[in-house]
């Protein structure tokens, strides 16, 4: 067999296997549980950063005009409640597998926050796009980026 070949050969093996890297050195394998966090953190990144994102833009967009905005938000949106909806059913994945009978009553407090905070987030967010006037736009904009920044927080202290 080929230098070439061989090398080949490892190489798949060893992305079939995740517990090798291409040398024959061991590495973890990736779980179930780990993709499913990863998919939760993916989503958080799209969802908040891109709260985030937008708060930054808006101030470059505006002298643009009122149309000029409403286009950006029209993109932005599908891709923000796509991120949330990912939060929502790997959120519930998550907590699938947690055994809440086993965890601590600081746990489960931090745990119901977050969950508030997550509700409140998108809640805001809906409302945010709701509203009439500029002003109110803002402050709902502003409660759901700080709430979605809030489970963030939280999200880190329950993982430990």
């Amino acid at each position: 067999m080929s230098a070439d070949r061989a090398t080949d050969a490892r190489f798949w093996h060893c992305w079939r296997s995740l517990r090798t890297d291409i040398l024959g050195n061991p590495v973890l394998s990736i779980s179930l549980g780990d993709l499913r966090l990863f998919l939760h953190v993916c989503g958080a990144i799209v969802w908040v950063g891109g709260q985030m994102v937008w708060t930054l833009l808006l101030p470059v967009l505006r002298p643009l005009g009122g149309e000029t905005v409403r286009a950006v938000a029209r993109r932005l949106s599908p891709v923000l409640w796509g991120a949330f909806a990912v939060l929502v059913a790997t959120g519930a994945w998550n907590l699938a597998a947690v055994d809440l009978s086993t965890k601590t009553s600081a746990y489960q407090t931090s745990l119901a926050l977050k969950l508030g905070v997550v509700v409140i987030s998108g809640g805001a967010a809906f409302v945010h796009t709701r509203v009439a006037t500029a002003h109110a736009r803002g402050i709902w904009g502003a409660v759901s980026g700080l709430t979605a920044l809030a489970a963030v927080l939280l999200g880190v202290v329950l993982a430990g």
